[in-house]
């Protein structure tokens, strides 16, 4: 790995690892994360009702495990949600949140990197990604590795920030690269590319959320 990648993704560690007690209650959480956690349920639910099993489901970047949360309180089909993090004390908070709400189980949190995913090909049904694409200093591996995880007819949802329009630009090219520093988010269409390199078919996109502008990229392994 070269030393820029390296420093970008210990700048990613170092700034989740700071902000994870205070996470939940960013606003941030209210103005873009709930609803992308939202998209994330409403896909998943719209595309499960037509399986004849449960998923398996993976989240990859999953911060303090709500979306694990309301996926486990939501009627959902599904065996078990993992969640993957880069930054341990944001799978610590999850894993201490996940214990107090539902210590039933069908939960678990990894902590792990998304360049060299520890699970084995084909694990799962579902992989999504919200809001922390921006930071993965090799977003194409990053896409491979994802279809490498997916079963036939799974598919991946991938959501971060929609850059194209001038608020998006604003936002995300302009604020938040200047606080984060090393990011990039992918443009509408370079994300679409990615997924077909991939392998993915079926792929369709839709842009949510009018303030802070975000879209889904939806794509189907064969």
């Amino acid at each position: 790995m070269t030393k820029p990648a390296q420093l970008t993704k210990q700048l990613a560690r170092r700034e989740f690892d700071d902000w994870a007690k205070e996470y939940d209650r960013s606003l941030l959480h209210y103005f873009l994360f709930r609803p992308t956690y939202l998209t994330f349920l409403e896909e998943a639910a719209r595309w499960s009702a037509s399986r004849l099993r449960p998923l398996d489901w993976l989240d990859i970047g999953c911060g303090t495990g709500t979306l694990q949360q309301m996926a486990r309180q939501s009627n959902l089909d599904a065996n078990y949600v993992i969640g993957l993090d880069y930054a341990l004390e944001m799978c610590q908070q999850a894993r201490t949140k996940m214990h107090h709400t539902h210590p039933e189980g069908g939960w678990g949190f990894v902590h792990g990197d998304s360049e060299h995913l520890p699970f084995a090909d084909g694990s799962f049904d579902l992989i999504s990604c919200g809001n922390s694409f921006h930071h993965y200093p090799h977003q194409a591996a990053v896409v491979r590795e994802m279809y490498r995880l997916l079963r036939p007819g799974g598919q991946l949802m991938i959501i971060d920030g929609f850059r194209d329009n001038v608020v998006g630009w604003v936002i995300f090219d302009v604020i938040i690269t200047r606080i984060e520093k090393a990011v990039y988010h992918v443009p509408w269409a370079q994300m679409r590319h990615l997924f077909e390199q991939a392998g993915f078919r079926e792929i369709r996109q839709r842009k949510f959320n009018l303030f802070f502008p975000a879209f889904v990229t939806i794509g189907t392994v064969a």
